[in-house]
């Protein structure tokens, strides 16, 4: 009896401490079933390792949801094996921002790769017009919002649909993901005030499309130095991410998205980014 109330006792103890350990080592979505998803690959999260600094996510890139068809795109998802590592102690960074580039930028928490919104061409490859992937990939973008590249790397460029149930208003959207700088990443909805008081509503972008009749000029109104396509049906107005202007205060996000406030996970507050959508939830 003394042996099982201690085996008992240490078992308690054991999850007492994972409880306080942070979402960013907790909140990974850990295959412990074998489950697979697309092509019968290991799904989600293999394992997550931690130091005192930082967080390694062990993951295949494939989630145990259904993925594809991607229409007019011959790429198929493939084992990544990827190793991401993620700070435990994020910072904001007051020096030079880092520019991200293309590529992988933050992971789901099933281990999906997180992509931003372009799509790594410009118009005539003038290197000015950056292509909206939303807009230009759409075709090939599942029922998810997710597709491959050509090297089989799974990944979203937008909300991702089969995550979380995007029509529930009534809730703050659960904890998606982190980005590679350590920070959480949240779905549409929030607490309107960043003191986690107020009722649950989606966050606003405050990115605005442009006031433009035709692509001469870059939103910090100074002249492109390369003359965008007109704006027309072929090319309307939110194809480039050069036709959308930050415009501070105009809505609840910051220029990366993001805010400082309290969440579910983070009743101390953090910095946190989420996915925005138009009133379509587009």
């Amino acid at each position: 009896m003394k042996h099982r109330f201690l085996t008992l006792f240490a078992l308690l103890a054991c999850s007492a401490a994972y409880a306080q350990l942070p979402p960013i080592i907790t909140a990974w979505k850990i295959n412990t079933t074998g489950a697979t998803g697309y092509n019968n690959i290991a799904a989600n999260v293999q394992s997550v390792q931690y130091s005192t600094n930082n967080v390694y996510v062990s993951c295949t890139d494939v989630p145990d949801y259904s993925i594809g068809p991607w229409g007019m795109n011959p790429n198929v998802a493939s084992n990544q094996n990827f190793v991401y590592k993620f700070t435990r102690n994020p910072q904001k960074n007051n020096g030079t921002l880092t520019a991200i580039g293309l590529g992988h930028t933050g992971a789901l928490l099933n281990g999906v790769s997180i992509f931003n919104c372009d799509d790594g061409m410009t118009y005539n490859n003038d290197g000015v017009w950056h292509r909206n992937a939303y807009v230009f990939e759409g075709q090939s973008l599942d029922a998810c919002g997710g597709h491959p590249q050509q090297d089989g790397e799974y990944h979203n460029h937008y909300n991702p649909s089969c995550v979380y149930d995007i029509y529930d208003s009534t809730h703050h959207s659960p904890l998606l993901g982190f980005m590679f700088d350590g920070y959480p990443v949240y779905g549409i909805y929030a607490y309107s005030d960043t003191d986690g008081t107020g009722p649950i509503r989606i966050m606003q972008s405050s990115y605005q499309l442009r006031n433009i009749t035709d692509r001469t000029t870059l939103p910090d109104g100074s002249t492109a130095s390369a003359t965008g396509p007109a704006i027309s049906s072929t090319y309307p107005l939110g194809s480039f991410l050069q036709d959308y202007v930050y415009v501070a205060g105009s809505g609840d996000l910051d220029e990366h998205n993001g805010r400082w406030c309290v969440t579910p996970e983070y009743p101390n507050g953090t910095y946190a980014y989420f996915f925005s959508v138009d009133a379509t939830l587009t």
